[in-house]
């Protein structure tokens, strides 16, 4: 299989075919990222020759195992492999068609700028091929928080992109980084999250208990509003603190529950 560095995936996605198409992020610019660190390059897309032969490595394997349950799931490898133009995407489901026909749904991360590079009636196509099940690490609908860790896009950017989703059929779900608002933001930065993801249909929602890492948000920020080296009165504080069971709550119960906060963003290191 051409595996690229450290595989990433969400821990649904267990029992799918894990098929490289990318690797890398297009973006690789959020300031609290570190999962593709360990790559030589930013991003780069794999051969589709590449694509192929891990289908029939994959293919012959199974073939030993007749009685096993069969593969009803590919999930595409890398940051963000939605960020593959319409045309290759298709020829990527229909090479997983054609050497796996039990595989129902193709699932990947995306970013939200992904999106904005289909038109509605590609979104469609894609569903009609067999993409569902998107997982998109949103982080937050706190444009404070979304502007200064670099994320690339604002919440209403969220909101009119994941309805362009809804309105195609695909579904998808959210990753939400519980102290990415910073110190003493972190409730208004859940509920802004919370309202936003109110208004949409996301399958489900994963929260993650996070400070930002101080040797990536270090870098060339220490002269920002926001972060200093000294840490004092700062919303965005260096390190990894564990957050203790009880500091977490539910936010906002409209038509799901969809976050956690921090009740204290920035324990004390």
């Amino acid at each position: 299989m051409h595996y690229t560095g450290t595989i990433w995936r969400p821990p649904y996605e267990a029992s799918s075919l894990l098929l490289e198409v990318t690797a890398g992020c297009t973006h690789h610019k959020c300031k609290f990222c570190t999962l593709y660190a360990d790559l030589p390059f930013p991003f780069k897309m794999s051969p589709m020759e590449h694509i192929e032969a891990d289908l029939k490595e994959v293919q012959k394997i199974m073939s030993r195992y007749p009685d096993s349950r069969k593969i009803s799931r590919a999930f595409l490898t890398g940051a963000n492999p939605f960020v593959l133009k319409f045309d290759r995407l298709m020829k990527i489901a229909g090479l997983i068609h054609q050497y796996f026909p039990s595989i129902k749904t193709i699932g990947s991360f995306a970013r939200i700028t992904d999106i904005t590079l289909k038109s509605d009636h590609e979104l469609k196509e894609l569903h009609r091929a067999g993409y569902d099940g998107l997982t998109i690490g949103i982080e937050t609908a706190d444009n404070e928080a979304l502007q200064f860790m670099n994320k690339g896009y604002q919440a209403d950017d969220i909101l009119k992109q994941c309805k362009r989703l809804d309105q195609a059929g695909i579904q998808y779900s959210f990753f939400y980084l519980a102290g990415i608002s910073g110190a003493g933001r972190g409730e208004a930065g859940a509920k802004a999250t919370a309202a936003l993801c109110n208004q949409l249909h996301f399958c489900g929602n994963g929260s993650f208990q996070r400070l930002p890492d101080p040797g990536q948000i270090a870098k060339g920020q220490r002269e920002t509003a926001h972060f200093s080296g000294s840490c004092h009165n700062q919303h965005w504080r260096g390190g990894t603190a564990a957050l203790p069971q009880e500091c977490l709550s539910f936010v906002i119960k409209g038509k799901f529950t969809v976050a956690f906060y921090r009740k204290d963003m920035a324990p004390a290191l």
